[in-house]
């Protein structure tokens, strides 16, 4: 009789645990974004499309001040699948941007400084290079020049970093079907006294230059390449009234799929998250992420829509050792910041899409570059 009560008695408990664990997940609201994350998609070998986005300097530290800047959340929250990858140089524990970007671009280890090339300073073939033989169309925005290091190392070949008019030559040889960064002395005022802008645009290319227009007042063309530049060195902080990154990352993506029944490799990159790390200030790399944040915002609204377009979210490297210390409120935060330079600490990896399950773990940067070229079947 005891043994036949305390079956009932279990059974009576499962049925109201289960019941009231039915009840509590249906209490969590549909509309929340963040907590909610995306929904699974099928884990397929292959995406049509890739979208890479680069917070130059982003580490945990970074994303945990902005996380809670902004009220507590990020679209960040919405990845389920997140990575660790290691950063460091063939040459140095602590790498620099160029290093950091062939190491994605190229899948090598090579020297701080190299853009695309070997320790041998010989080529290397880059993610977008072989995106164009496989006829994707193929992209890239960033809020530094566009012939700084990281989207240099997807298109360029040079023994240097700084040596920007070769890497503009480079951009105007490669051509890539749609491009903005700042950088526009570098096509147009060169010591070799050639305009790359007239050139490109006898090629086909529509080029707008901040000069003339705001980016949102261009049309893009329906037929051959695009190009905007959005400052004649550096642009501006988002502080100080810079305002491309989301829009101009927003109309690639159609952009692109227009070009190309093949798919398509975009890459855009939070340049200045870094540069914030490197003047040690909290404000600037919050205002930073957080504009980065809300690209990753709309990019994964898209590829949940698309389902077939894999999103990878990652940084070359942290940068100044960024910590939220002890008198740090949500409305308040203290910061620290440990180097001027960038630091050694393994970054996080983010990924959503078809793939997406390939990027869990922890493993070298040049896995990053494996891991997309498998994705993308090249």
């Amino acid at each position: 009789m005891k043994r036949t009560n305390l079956v009932i008695f279990l059974a009576f408990f499962c049925c109201i645990h289960f019941s009231c664990d039915f009840l509590i997940k249906k209490e969590v609201p549909s509309e929340s974004i963040v907590h909610a994350g995306l929904p699974p998609v099928n884990d397929l070998a292959v995406a049509k499309n890739v979208i890479f986005l680069v917070g130059d300097g982003m580490g945990l530290g970074q994303i945990t001040g902005a996380m809670y800047a902004n009220g507590n959340k990020l679209n960040l929250e919405r990845f389920k699948t997140i990575g660790l990858h290691k950063t460091h140089a063939s040459d140095k524990l602590i790498t620099d941007s160029a290093a950091g970007a062939t190491a994605f671009s190229c899948g090598i280890k090579t020297y701080n400084g190299a853009i695309g090339v070997r320790d041998d300073k010989s080529a290397c073939e880059t993610l977008a290079e072989l995106a164009k033989k496989a006829r994707m169309s193929v992209g890239m925005v960033a809020t530094s020049t566009i012939v700084h290091a990281t989207p240099a190392s997807f298109y360029s070949h040079q023994p240097q970093r700084k040596m920007y008019d070769e890497i503009a030559m480079d951009l105007a040889n490669f051509k890539p079907d749609y491009f903005v960064g700042g950088g526009k002395k570098f096509f147009d005022r060169r010591d070799d006294e050639k305009d790359l802008i007239k050139m490109m645009q006898s090629e086909g290319y529509t080029i707008g230059n901040y000069f003339d227009n705001e980016f949102l007042e261009m049309d893009l063309p329906e037929k051959g390449g695009f190009g905007f530049l959005t400052a004649d060195e550096d642009p501006l902080p988002v502080a100080q009234g810079r305002n491309y990154l989301l829009s101009a990352s927003v109309a690639a993506i159609p952009f692109l799929a227009k070009r190309s029944d093949r798919g398509f490799f975009l890459l855009i990159e939070g340049s200045q998250i870094d540069w914030g790390g490197h003047a040690n200030d909290g404000d600037y790399v919050v205002s930073e992420l957080l504009d980065f944040d809300r690209v990753i915002g709309r990019v994964l609204d898209y590829a949940e829509k698309d389902g077939n377009t894999l999103v990878v979210v990652t940084a070359d490297h942290e940068t100044g050792g960024y910590s939220n210390i002890q008198g740090s409120t949500m409305d308040s935060l203290v910061t620290k910041f440990t180097s001027g330079y960038h630091t050694a600490t393994m970054v996080p990896v983010f990924a959503y899409g078809p793939g997406a399950n390939k990027f869990q773990g922890i493993y070298e940067n040049t896995e990053i570059y494996q891991k997309l070229k498998s994705v993308m079947d090249l």
